[in-house]
């Protein structure tokens, strides 16, 4: 598998799925398993017996956000709003340092960096 050109904090729309269309902040990439956790995408509720789960001491029914596959979203160009691919180019800065910068291939625009 490739490098994800994905990162925290990225607006992106889910492509395919049963989620199709919705759209989220990525809330954690997983290069390993190469898998994105997308805020409000792919929730499931979770059941918790008492005393299982420290942060749950009464235990119950509660939503969990479960990975995707990061082949199922698509990064939001930042002018546009649609799902874009992501294209990389470099640049050298002002001490002589070649910078990683990610443009949307719809419109050329640059990617903001989140942090």
């Amino acid at each position: 598998m490739g490098r994800i050109r994905i990162k925290k904090g990225d607006e992106v729309m889910v492509v395919t799925g049963a989620d199709k269309g919705k759209t989220g902040r990525v809330l954690e990439v997983l290069p390993s398993s190469g898998k994105v956790l997308v805020e409000g995408v792919n929730v499931r509720q979770r059941a918790w017996r008492r005393g299982v789960n420290p942060n749950l001491p009464d235990g119950g029914i509660h939503d969990k956000t479960l990975p995707i596959d990061v082949s199922n979203v698509m990064i939001l160009d930042p002018e546009s709003g649609e799902p874009t691919r992501i294209g990389v180019r470099y640049q050298i800065d002002a001490d002589g340092n070649r910078r990683r910068i990610r443009f949307a291939k719809i419109s050329g625009k640059d990617i903001p960096e989140q942090f």
